[in-house]
């Protein structure tokens, strides 16, 4: 090799040594496992190099619930959460301290939670739940206190008339519903649309649209993270934001970048076909809630709609799941990242989805 090759290949090499050293490496808490509905967004991220173009080196964790997940949050353990925002809210009662978090993006522009039944039960209607057992992930699930207050909106004493039980997650808590430990599921739209596609016929309790209406999960930091490193909370965004428009684009792409990341839960050869259909249809389901609304009108992506929120509020209030009618949202939800995160070519990722294809089957 000449002086000139050798000096170019020693530059490259430090080059690639550097790009690697400037990826931030940040942990991500989720609340609930990763399905193929919303593991494939990080996936797919990762392998259309989305974080790396942020320089960041994203990993995971998953927590029994948010009431698990929240002080990992709080104490910086965990660089960003995921979690539901109703356990936020009820640390600003009377009382107690509000915890120094912040959400930043919303990524379920609608809750998503709902009840499910078996097709076969004699239960029609919400208020039909009364005297049964409602299975939940586990008892700490964020969700609880809104299942709370629906019930309590439909006339039910949450407290005497049901039993909310712990079930596990997926398979656990749909062999519970149908060995009949318990009387309904309380998981959310994308789950139960996998029971269902699993041969199970099921009939939906819907919320009622006052409560529908209110976000759901969302990415949540500390606040010393949003004043310290808001450029890797706004790359973080980005790269989910490219994601999932990437997704959409090419749903069947992502599916299977899930499940090389995840060689485990790929389906063998004889129903791969099978399979990534109804994997392709599970992911647009969920990807048609997330990025619009229940009118079909495109949302901003990450966007907190504050005054909903506010009725919500409220509405949890009446329910007597939140000590207090209002609390300070400026200072649990912001909206100040979402125009720097949706700062690209929207158009571009959305063609290099369409053209991406995986190197195996």
């Amino acid at each position: 090799m000449t002086q000139r090759g050798y000096l170019f290949s020693t530059f490259f090499c430090l080059a690639l040594s550097a790009a690697a050293q400037a990826e931030e490496q940040i942990i991500v808490g989720l609340n609930i496992p990763q399905t193929v509905v919303d593991g494939s967004i990080y996936s797919a991220a990762d392998k259309l190099g989305y974080f790396r173009a942020e320089n960041l080196a994203v990993k995971t964790i998953v927590f029994q619930g948010a009431g698990a997940l929240l002080p990992q949050v709080n104490s910086k353990k965990i660089d960003i959460g995921f979690p539901m925002p109703e356990p936020v809210l009820a640390s600003y009662a009377p009382g107690k301290q509000p915890l120094p978090v912040q959400f930043f993006y919303n990524a379920r522009p609608s809750g998503g939670m709902e009840l499910a039944v078996l097709d076969s039960s004699p239960i029609k209607t919400l208020a039909d739940l009364k005297g049964k057992k409602i299975g939940v992930g586990a008892l700490t699930w964020a969700s609880i206190p809104q299942t709370r207050a629906v019930l309590a909106n439909q006339g039910l004493n949450p407290d005497k008339d049901v039993q909310i039980v712990a079930t596990g997650a997926l398979g656990a808590g749909f062999l519970a519903l149908k060995e009949g430990r318990v009387d309904a599921l309380n998981f959310n739209q994308s789950w139960h649309d996998m029971l269902e596609q699993s041969g199970t016929k099921i009939r939906r309790l819907s919320y009622p649209a006052e409560f529908s209406a209110m976000v759901g999960n969302g990415f949540i930091a500390h606040n010393d993270t949003l004043r310290d490193r808001r450029a890797m909370l706004v790359g973080f965004g980005r790269a989910i934001t490219k994601a999932t428009l990437a997704c959409e684009a090419n749903p069947g792409f992502c599916v299977q970048t899930f499940w090389q990341a995840q060689p485990e839960l790929k389906p063998g050869a004889e129903v791969y076909q099978a399979r990534l259909k109804d994997a392709v249809f599970l992911l647009e389901r969920r990807l048609k809630r997330t990025l619009y609304t229940p009118e079909g009108q495109p949302v901003v992506p990450g966007r907190y709609d504050i005054d909903a929120i506010a009725r919500y509020v409220a509405l949890m209030h009446d329910a007597g799941e939140l000590d207090v009618a209002s609390v300070p949202l400026d200072k649990i939800f912001t909206n100040a990242l979402v125009g720097d995160i949706n700062h690209f070519d929207k158009q571009a990722v959305q063609q290099q989805a369409r053209v991406a294809k995986m190197e195996e089957n």
